[in-house]
């Protein structure tokens, strides 16, 4: 286990776990670390929002007909749970929210001026993975996917297609990450797909146009592609240079055939969508073990699940400690006390080392209008004023920068 595996970290930070009563691959999320997967969740769909998505929500089951029809059963069954006997029906967890999201799509009838229609959920999805690949949160059943899917004209496609990489490229410099490599990923040999070569082809030419017109460099990863289409992954790397897919970009001529999806075009006439599938930060359970490990645990001020803790030196002080936690909260910042039970001024600023602010109250600061500060990089500013305080934190989160004092 490598200094910052995000497993040691999560059990050190106090952010995920996991209980065998709740069984193997299934995390839950203690508060810390439900802080920095909600604020992932909000920045996401907020991104989403700007670039024109509209979000919904889907059930997590469906009926293993749906799965018939967009040929998850007959390819991809090995990866997916039992299905559940309801009455006459069968259902199943779903493995994938893109059947879901073409159902949504053929609710009622689309006309081209509607088009492109981008629908974006962070929903769960689940996945029957083998116990001996099961690792923290990297490999998981449950998964709580950032995924989106754009139904658009053949001729939208890929520049559908090149916006959601430029979306990607946005979130990852927001969120500090850097690509190991970009892959094109292909069917291979004696591997499950769609018997469809003139599809495969065509989906593929777009997406190699798609990765020229962004000058994108790439390698192609035969073996490597979804059973319905070849893909765009966005390749990261952890700490030991394992390496895994975080982001991806798809185009998929199969699934609007299977769900005869349609819309009315210029002419008056019933044409085929193209579905373009993209994700933006992967699952959510991913992108947080690899911000844990490129980090070290210590997350920029807006990820920061406490991101100003409030020392008292001694019991005389945290009165007025009470009071700055109330006004920090109240300004959006999220703070904590770190009383004078928890041990020393020393241990408690040492236990308190991952987060960017901090604000030792003595006597002087207890009578007087302003808080001595520590930084997490080991600076010590001048006493300021508590609003200049909660100024400069909310700056840092509104920036998304690295940088903790002007």
């Amino acid at each position: 286990m490598h200094e910052h595996d995000h497993r040691r970290l999560g059990r050190e930070l106090d952010l995920f776990g996991t209980d065998p009563l709740m069984g193997a691959g299934l995390p839950y999320w203690l508060p810390d670390g439900a802080v920095v997967r909600h604020t992932l969740e909000e920045y996401v769909r907020e991104v989403e929002r700007a670039a024109g998505y509209r979000h919904v929500y889907s059930p997590v089951l469906g009926k293993r007909e749906l799965y018939e029809i967009s040929g998850h059963w007959d390819l991809y069954s090995d990866d997916m749970f039992p299905p559940m006997r309801l009455g006459a029906e069968e259902v199943v967890l779903r493995p994938s929210l893109c059947p879901h999201h073409a159902l949504i799509f053929r609710s009622r009838g689309r006309s081209y001026r509607e088009l492109p229609y981008r629908v974006a959920e962070l929903g769960g999805m689940y996945r029957s993975e083998p116990s001996g690949v099961l690792g923290g949160l990297t490999r998981v059943r449950a998964i709580q996917l950032n995924d989106a899917h754009i139904f658009c004209t053949l001729d939208q496609a890929v520049a559908e297609a090149r916006a959601a990489l430029e979306l990607i490229a946005r979130a990852h410099a927001d969120l500090g990450i850097r690509a190991a490599r970009y892959r094109l990923s292909l069917p291979g040999e004696g591997g499950k797909y769609v018997a469809d070569p003139g599809l495969w082809r065509r989906a593929t030419a777009m997406l190699r146009r798609v990765l020229a017109e962004a000058g994108i460099a790439y390698e192609e990863a035969p073996g490597e592609a979804a059973f319905y289409g070849p893909k765009i992954d966005v390749q990261v790397a952890d700490g030991a240079g394992r390496e895994s897919t975080l982001s991806t970009v798809q185009i998929d001529l199969h699934q609007p055939e299977r769900f005869a999806l349609s819309y009315v075009g210029a002419d008056g006439a019933r044409h085929r969508p193209v579905m373009v599938h993209r994700s933006v930060i992967g699952s959510v359970e991913r992108v947080v073990a690899h911000l844990l490990e490129q980090h070290g645990g210590t997350f920029p001020v807006w990820l920061a699940p406490v991101q100003l803790v409030v020392l008292p030196v001694a019991a005389a002080q945290e009165q007025r400690a009470w009071e700055v936690l109330a006004e920090a909260r109240a300004a959006g910042v999220r703070a904590e006390v770190a009383g004078v039970e928890e041990g020393t001024l020393g241990a408690r600023i040492r236990a308190a080392r991952h987060v960017p602010y901090q604000a030792v109250i003595g006597p002087r600061e207890a009578v007087g209008g302003h808080l001595s500060v520590r930084l997490r990089d080991g600076r010590r500013p001048s006493p300021v004023p508590l609003p200049v305080l909660l100024d400069q934190a909310l700056a840092a989160t509104r920036s998304r920068g690295a940088a903790l004092w002007d």
